[in-house]
Formats: C-alpha cells, sequence, structure tokens
C-alpha cells in the first residue's frame, strides 16, 4: 500500500506534464522591416491613359518598418523615393499631343503612415499559408520639384490667344507646390519563404490634391487633378527568436 506522500505523486506528475509546453514554434516580434522597389507610374495631364502613362514608368525605392498589432492588423510607416515623368509626344493619339509637346520629371520622396488589414488574419504567418493577400490604406505628404518643360511646344499652331498659351501664362506665373498631401491606398500579397522572411508584391495608388505634379494647369486640363501609384517587389523581415509555446496552464 502506498504511503500518503507516495499517492500524490502520480497527480503531481500529471500536473506537471500539463504545465510543459508540448511542441515549439518561432515566437515572431511584433516588428518587421521591410524593402522594396519597382516603378513609379503617373497618372494627370499628359497622358490620355485613365490607368496612367506606362510609356513613362519610372524607378521608386522603398523602405518601411510595420508594427502588428493583431493577426489581421498593423500599422506600417514607409518612405519612399523616386521620380515621376510623363511627356505628351509619347502618345500618338490625340494629334494635338505631338504638338503641344509638354513634358516634365519631378523627384519625389513620400513619407507615409499606413493601417494595413491582412485579409486571412495571417500577420505572423499563424496559419501557415504560403500566400497572404493584404490591402491597405493611410496618410502621407510628398515632397516634389517640379521640373516642366514646355520648349517643345509648336507655336506655329498654337498661337498667343489660344487656351494653351493663355493657360501656359498662368502656369508660369504659379509656383508648384513643394510638398502635397497624399492618401495612399492599395493591394498586395506576400509570400512566406520561411516563418521570418516573405515576398512582397504591391500596387500602391497615391490620391493627391493638386493639379500640378506636372507643373501644368491650365495650359492642359484644369478641371482635372494628377495622380501617381507604383508596383514594388519586396522582401519583409520578421524579427523574432524561438520561443516554445503549449497547451494552456493547467493548475489544479
Amino acid at each position: 500500500m502506498l504511503t500518503k506522500p507516495t499517492c500524490y505523486l502520480p497527480i503531481l506528475f500529471i500536473t506537471f506534464l500539463f504545465k510543459q509546453p508540448l511542441y515549439a514554434q518561432p515566437k515572431q516580434s511584433k516588428w518587421q522591416i521591410g524593402a522594396n522597389a519597382g516603378v513609379f507610374i503617373y497618372q494627370g495631364d499628359l497622358t490620355p491613359s485613365i490607368v496612367g502613362s506606362y510609356k513613362t514608368p519610372s524607378p521608386v525605392f522603398g523602405l518601411y518598418v510595420n508594427r502588428v498589432i493583431t493577426p489581421s492588423f498593423a500599422v506600417k510607416a514607409n518612405i519612399a523615393a523616386g521620380i515621376l515623368r510623363g511627356n505628351d509626344a509619347a502618345y500618338n493619339y490625340p494629334a494635338y499631343r505631338q504638338q503641344r509637346n509638354f513634358k516634365f520629371a519631378t523627384p519625389v520622396a513620400e513619407v507615409s503612415a499606413l493601417v494595413v488589414w491582412n485579409i486571412f488574419g495571417n500577420n505572423g504567418n499563424e496559419l501557415g499559408n504560403t500566400f497572404s493577400p493584404y490591402t491597405f490604406v493611410g496618410v502621407g505628404a510628398s515632397f516634389i520639384k517640379v521640373a516642366r518643360d514646355f520648349t517643345g511646344l509648336n507655336k506655329s499652331l498654337f498661337s498667343n490667344s489660344s487656351a494653351e498659351q493663355i493657360g501656359l501664362a498662368a502656369d508660369l506665373a504659379t509656383t508648384p507646390p513643394t510638398i502635397i498631401p497624399v492618401i495612399p491606398l492599395g493591394i498586395g500579397v506576400e509570400y512566406y519563404v520561411s516563418p521570418k522572411i516573405s515576398l512582397t508584391f504591391e500596387t500602391n495608388f497615391r490620391y493627391t490634391f493638386t493639379d500640378y505634379i506636372d507643373g501644368f494647369k491650365f495650359a492642359a486640363n484644369p478641371a482635372k487633378k494628377d495622380y501617381y501609384h507604383s508596383h514594388t517587389i519586396g522582401v519583409l523581415y520578421r524579427f523574432g527568436g524561438k520561443e516554445k509555446l503549449g497547451c494552456p496552464v493547467m493548475n489544479f
């Protein structure tokens, strides 16, 4: 017959087992860093396409930091730098663009803060999915330096009394902005290479409140604002080490 202290040994052993983790997996930090590269696409008066000027793409590079709030939501601080370009002469239709021949190149340095929604709730690869789609929206500011070029304007076709010439005079009397507010919104997908590293594929549209990204307003279409977007490929790294995780602790 077991003595009284000995009788408690099986119970203590079972209690000990319940308090131990049954498996181990990577513990993901709340912090993530990433970098990406791709193209800036201008969307404004110097392109007839509603999806932007894919005939004048320019490179863009970005860095960002994520702070995970829940498996579904994170906040993101983002910086991006590149150049926006547009050129009337890149388009044969309407025919007047070849004669108006406005063009521009605007360096852009953008800072923004975003809220990111991971659609499947997989911010830390909790579900083990290879692909993880997400969407985002935020606010930001772009520092720009507009360099407009109107030297190619065919003055024999556009006289001094034409809307283009009158509008150009008004544009030249206006100093383009150097800082503009932007509202970034877009979609992306992560491809998990490992628990800590994933590749990202992202499209980011910027809604703006200005018609002077390209330097032309009255000489082009004063009723239409200028916008821009980017398509990028990047890599995301998750901080964190190894920690044992397991069943909930059961106290007796």
